[in-house]
């Protein structure tokens, strides 16, 4: 039964803690973004060509709707793309199209996004395509990483940095710094006793699975948690409220 109960808990939905603005700029960034790449590839290769696949629609949720995300990162839509279409075309050419093929591909594209450091979820389904795809793309062999794979990445990637820079968003997403503000050799007080980094990567190695944040910015909220914490547990409270009126005194020269 407890089993059941998880089990249907994990189909209530989580709350998102993302405001009115960011909704709105993630709709109208996606639908920006992709209308420019497809208009910019059918142009180039008119509607006979394979100018537009349709990963890039589950790319675009990344770099427009979560763009803080390291799946979303310059790094992982381009690097991520162009090797799982080479591994999908490999795996097609000796494989042919069978249901075996396509799991193998999407396996070996995802050992080796973790090895490249360019885990990027849509790029499952490019290696799907190359081994599913029509006849069109067969005849493209390894061609199909560049064009379209490759061409379809760089455009979307060149409208996500236009439009999330141009709505004040940082993309590529930079960490939150955490070095020393107050410019001195000793560490920060809260490095000291309070949340460090060595303990964060303690915690995520015992963890073990993947979390779609990268460390110093878990690192960040965590500690404005905690500032949220003692900010309501200490509100309002003097030190004549915890010390002690009736002390025993003495003077310096009472022995």
């Amino acid at each position: 039964m407890n089993l059941i109960h998880i089990w249907l808990r994990g189909l209530v939905a989580p709350n998102i803690t993302v405001g009115k603005r960011e909704r709105i700029l993630s709709c109208i960034g996606a639908a920006v973004g992709l209308f420019g790449t497809e208009w910019i590839c059918r142009y180039a290769l008119g509607a006979s060509s394979p100018w537009f696949i349709a990963p890039m629609g589950a790319s675009a949720v990344l770099l427009f709707a979560a763009p803080a995300s390291p799946l979303a990162q310059p790094r992982a839509i381009i690097v991520g793309n162009l090797v799982s279409a080479l591994i999908g075309v490999a795996v097609a050419s000796h494989w042919g199209n069978s249901g075996v093929a396509a799991g193998l591909a999407v396996s070996l594209s995802i050992a080796a996004m973790f090895g490249l450091r360019c885990l990027h979820p849509p790029s499952g389904a490019v290696a799907l395509c190359a081994v599913l795809g029509d006849a069109t793309i067969s005849k493209l062999g390894y061609g199909f990483a560049i064009w379209p794979v490759t061409i379809n990445s760089v455009l979307l990637l060149l409208a996500a940095l236009l439009f999330n820079n141009f709505t004040g968003r940082r993309y590529p997403h930079q960490p939150v710094a955490l070095g020393n503000p107050h410019h001195t050799r000793d560490p920060l007080p809260q490095a000291r006793s309070g949340l460090t980094v060595a303990d964060l990567e303690a915690v995520l190695n015992n963890h073990g699975e993947l979390l779609d944040v990268c460390q110093e910015d878990l690192i960040d909220v965590l500690m404005k948690a905690e500032h949220r914490v003692l900010r309501r547990r200490l509100a309002g409270i003097r030190c004549k409220d915890i010390m002690s009126r009736d002390v025993i005194t003495t003077r310096p020269d009472a022995f």
